[in-house]
This record gives C-alpha cells, sequence and structure tokens, in this order.
C-alpha cells in the first residue's frame, strides 16, 4: 500500500508525477489518525467518531461492495452519516450498498446528507437518462480504447438502479456533529450547482470533492451542463483562508501541509481566474467567441504541473463555458443566429469545390499537413454532401483518428474517436 501523502508531496514538490495520481485499486488507506481514504471512482473520505463514520461519497454503484468490504477492512464501526460532495453518478452510485449493509446488519441507517440541488440533480437525470448514458459512454468509452469502469449497470441506463435521496439538505452552510468531530458543510458552485466541501478543525481538515481532482478543472465539458470557473475559485480561496493541513480530494491524492497545500489551491484558483479575466476582457469589447477560443490561453509551465494537466478537461472548453454563463448561446457570427442546415451549407460548399470527393480528399491533405481543425471541417462536409458515400466517410474516419491522437484531454478524445467509429462502421469497415 503506497503513502499516499508522501507520494502527493513528492509530485508536488518536484513538480514532476512518474506514476498515476487517480488510482482505482480499491484500497484504503490511513490518511491520518482517525481519517481514511477508500480509492476508488470516485474516492471515499472516511472519518472515526464515537457515534460512528462520517463518510464523504460513495463511489459508482460498481463498486459499492469493494467500498463497503475496504471499509470493513479498517473498521467495523457503524456508519453515523453519507455526506455527498456532489449529485454526480460516480459520487453517489455506492450509497445503497453502504446503507444495505447497515439495515441488513439491523445497524441504523446512515443520515445521508447534500446540497439541496442534490435531488433537483436527480430529477433531470432521470428525465436526460439516455442522452447522459450515449455522452458518458462517448465519454469514457471512446478515446482510443474501453473505460476500464463501467459507469452504470446497462449501457443504456445512466446511474444506478437504486438512488438514495438525501434525508438532510442545506442551502449555504450547515454545522453537523458527530462525537467529537464538528464538520462545517459549504455550499460553491464549481463543476456543479450542488457541490459542498467541509472544514474539520481537529484534524484541519478540508475535504474538497471535485474542486481538486489532480487534472485541469472539469469546468469546461463540452456535453454537460453549466460549470461555474469563477465560483469555483472563489471556493478555493476561501478553503485556503482556513489555512488547513490536511487535503482530501474525492479524485487524487491528498496533500498534507499547509504551505503546499495553500500552494495548490492558489494556482488551480489562478489558472480558472485567468481564463475567466481574459474571456470577460475580450467579450466586453465585443468579440466573437471564435476569436477568443483561439486568443485565450494559459502558460504552459502551469499546464505542465501535476495537478493542472489538460488531460481529462482543457482550458478551451472552460472559455465556452464562461461565455455561456455571462453571454448566451449566441457566438457572434450573425450567420450562426439562425443557421442553414449544416447539410446545405455542405452540399454549396461541395458544388463549389468540385463534389464531396474533392473535399474528402483535401480534408486528408490538411490532415496530414498537421491542420486537424481545418482538417475536420472539410472531412465533415464531404460526409454531409454525400452521406452514402464510402469513401468520404473514410476519410472522415482517418481525419479524425489522427486529430484523436493529437489531443491530450479525454473528453476531446471521446467525442473525435466516437466520430471515427461512425465513420469507419461506415464505411464498411471494423470501427
Amino acid at each position: 500500500m503506497a503513502d499516499l501523502l508522501k507520494l502527493s508531496s513528492r509530485f508536488i514538490d518536484t513538480g514532476v508525477a512518474d506514476e498515476p495520481a487517480n488510482r482505482l485499486n480499491g484500497e484504503i488507506s490511513e490518511i491520518a489518525d482517525g481519517v481514511a481514504m477508500i480509492e476508488a471512482f470516485s474516492h471515499v473520505v472516511l472519518f472515526k467518531s464515537e457515534d460512528g463514520l462520517v463518510l464523504f461519497d460513495t463511489s459508482l454503484e460498481s463498486f459499492g461492495g469493494q467500498v463497503v468490504k475496504a471499509m470493513r477492512g479498517w473498521t467495523d464501526d457503524p456508519v453515523r452519516a453519507i455526506a455527498y460532495t456532489h449529485g454526480h453518478i460516480d459520487h453517489i452510485g455506492g450509497a445503497a450498498a453502504i446503507v444495505h449493509e447497515a439495515t441488513d446488519r439491523g445497524r441504523a441507517r446512515p443520515q445521508v446528507i447534500g446540497h439541496e440541488n442534490v435531488q433537483p440533480r436527480f430529477a433531470r437525470y432521470r428525465l436526460t437518462n439516455g442522452y447522459n448514458a450515449a455522452i458518458n459512454a462517448r465519454q469514457f468509452g471512446g478515446g482510443g480504447g474501453k473505460s476500464r469502469v463501467s459507469m452504470s449497470t446497462a449501457p443504456d441506463q445512466f446511474g444506478p438502479k437504486e438512488w438514495i435521496e438525501p434525508d438532510t439538505a442545506f442551502s449555504e452552510r450547515m454545522g453537523f456533529a458527530s462525537g467529537a468531530l464538528r464538520f462545517d458543510f459549504q455550499h460553491a458552485r464549481g463543476e456543479t450547482d450542488d457541490h459542498l466541501w467541509a472544514y474539520e478543525p481537529s484534524h484541519k481538515a478540508v475535504v474538497v470533492g471535485d474542486f481538486l481532482t489532480w487534472v485541469f478543472p472539469n469546468a469546461g465539458n463540452p456535453q454537460k451542463v453549466q460549470r461555474y470557473p469563477l465560483d469555483w475559485a472563489v471556493a478555493l480561496r476561501e478553503m485556503a483562508a482556513l489555512e488547513p493541513e490536511l487535503l482530501l480530494p474525492a479524485h487524487g491524492l491528498p496533500i498534507a501541509g499547509r504551505t503546499r497545500i495553500a500552494r495548490v489551491l492558489d494556482e488551480v484558483a489562478s489558472a480558472l481566474e485567468s481564463l475567466v479575466k481574459q474571456t470577460l476582457e475580450m467579450m466586453n469589447r465585443g468579440e466573437r467567441l471564435n476569436a477568443i477560443l483561439h486568443a485565450v490561453s494559459l502558460p504552459k509551465e502551469i499546464l505542465e504541473k501535476p495537478y493542472l494537466k489538460p488531460v481529462y478537461d482543457e482550458p478551451e472548453f472552460v472559455v465556452r463555458n464562461i461565455w455561456r454563463q455571462f453571454g448566451g448561446w449566441y457566438d457572434g457570427n450573425p450567420a450562426n443566429l439562425k443557421p442553414a442546415p449544416d447539410a446545405a451549407v455542405a452540399h454549396e460548399v461541395a458544388r463549389l469545390a468540385g463534389g464531396a470527393a474533392s473535399l474528402a480528399t483535401r480534408a486528408l491533405e490538411v490532415s496530414e499537413a498537421g491542420d486537424h481543425r481545418v482538417a475536420c471541417h472539410l472531412a465533415e462536409m464531404a460526409v454531409l454532401a454525400d452521406p452514402d458515400s464510402r469513401a468520404a466517410h473514410a476519410a472522415r474516419a482517418d481525419v479524425y483518428e489522427s486529430r484523436m491522437k493529437s489531443e491530450l484531454s479525454l473528453m476531446a478524445r471521446g467525442i473525435y474517436g466516437d466520430a471515427a467509429r461512425g465513420s469507419r462502421a461506415a464505411a464498411g469497415k471494423n470501427a
């Protein structure tokens, strides 16, 4: 079993992560006296108290059994309460296994605590089950390989079979006592609108959920609802002001040491604040979204830090969310206000280019020259202009496969990989 605090200290102090920071091994590690973490998808943070265990998050439904087994390898204390840091399924899916373990043993059902927006989130997931199942399959099943983790119990199902709703909800702030432990739950918008983080003073510990995930903040995500980068940065600043000596995330490694934690929180907050500042400055000058996307950036050295690498989300996607939050969906291009069907535009461009085959050929040439952005536009037009053309689909598949290989973030790789597989199948080749 790795010493997680030593591992994170080495990564932060050297600036080099030579092994994964996010691990899905199901192991439990005692982080401090009476504090433990189960590494899963996502992690479960556990606090011992005289009244029983207080858990933060429960991981995915598919990890529920492993979570219970790991917990019982550490202690047989009853579970007093479960706090959801937010309502994403990788944080709440394992709750049923924990609740049933308690009731099957004749113990009291754990109290389940969450922000008041968790229940509306669950309702929205039920309304959009098919959409969320599809995008999760694309996001976690693409990118050049299959996901190592099943995000749901069936391909067409999003979320757990049994949704454990919070029985205790709060709005902005809530105190919670368990034995001698005193938790201060605080709400802040960040990755979600229902996120909580907590401070426990006896351990000088901050439980941060997904406010720190050891990758670039998931504040963009092109397939999901609004994220809140500026609010996210404010929350990180508020955590740092408490001068915590132990930081417990839901993904990645725990961090020890006031100075080290302050540095990490500041650098993540500063990256988000910079994106917001740059984007709003250009918006206030009347620039179009397209121009902003190609102008706003962060220094390379920031994105090389072990906890800021854009391997899941990435800054360009965050810029889009900033635009959406502050400016709506109109991108500043009048032609896009009430656009023609994509296929109609593609037909006209193909006619001017000499046919869909010419577009497909040029897409491959541009892709081979390294201009993947333009190549994707041309390949997409070729297929839209002639959707029955196997040659056009073959070219599109090659273009998107090359684009996928050039990308770092899981989100981009998933979408481009899905497009490549779709055209491979349409071209009559193995997807």
